[in-house]
């Protein structure tokens, strides 16, 4: 059975992204969601897209740049809360699918409280284009479902070459791969975004 992901938890246009409310809806619809992972300048892991607060907020900041207090009054302001990562985890509550993007590179000691966070999470996966994090992650517990996300520029060679490394469990690829029979030599699940 194929799973479905809605992306940062969008099901519908009067969501804003990567919010609580957002993510209810989508477990209620019965799809999983992917959201993206950063750190605070208070090591707090929480979801939300991009590296500054610039684009949602109009804050020139960098997310690892501010504490995580700072960023939950400016979201609230705005009507659209950064969630906790726990607080992802607690409402799926083991039910629903999670596709956990881990957007920067991250610290050891960010990846252990992350590998700690989901040591009782069953359904999930995590993914990186930044293979470091996928490398310690593995290092952390070889059991964890890690997949490396590739670019849309990136060639075939590489493709297959990167899906048989041991800590790389299935590949994410650009939607543009669709077409590429190729792929069927891959002996690694693959997914594709953005659809």
């Amino acid at each position: 059975m194929s799973e479905h992901y809605i992306h940062r938890g969008l099901a519908k246009k009067s969501f804003k992204e990567n919010t609580l409310s957002a993510f209810k809806y989508s477990f209620e619809k019965k799809y999983g969601i992917e959201t993206d992972l950063h750190v605070t300048k208070d090591n707090q892991l929480i979801c939300f897209h991009d590296f500054n607060l610039k684009r949602k907020f109009n804050l020139n900041k960098k997310v690892k740049d501010v504490y995580y207090s700072d960023i939950k009054k400016i979201s609230i302001k705005n009507h659209a809360r950064v969630p906790l990562l726990k607080e992802l985890l607690k409402i799926s509550k083991n039910k629903h699918f999670l596709l956990l993007e881990i957007k920067p590179f991250l610290k050891d000691k960010n990846l252990q409280d992350l590998a700690t966070l989901l040591k009782k999470v069953k359904k999930y996966k995590i993914i990186s284009f930044k293979e470091k994090n996928l490398v310690k992650m593995y290092q952390l517990n070889k059991k964890i479902p890690l997949g490396l996300l590739m670019l849309s520029n990136t060639n075939l060679k590489e493709i297959t070459t990167k899906s048989k490394l041991k800590h790389v469990k299935f590949i994410v690829l650009d939607k543009k791969f669709l077409i590429k029979k190729k792929l069927k030599k891959i002996k690694k699940p693959i997914y594709f975004y953005t659809i």
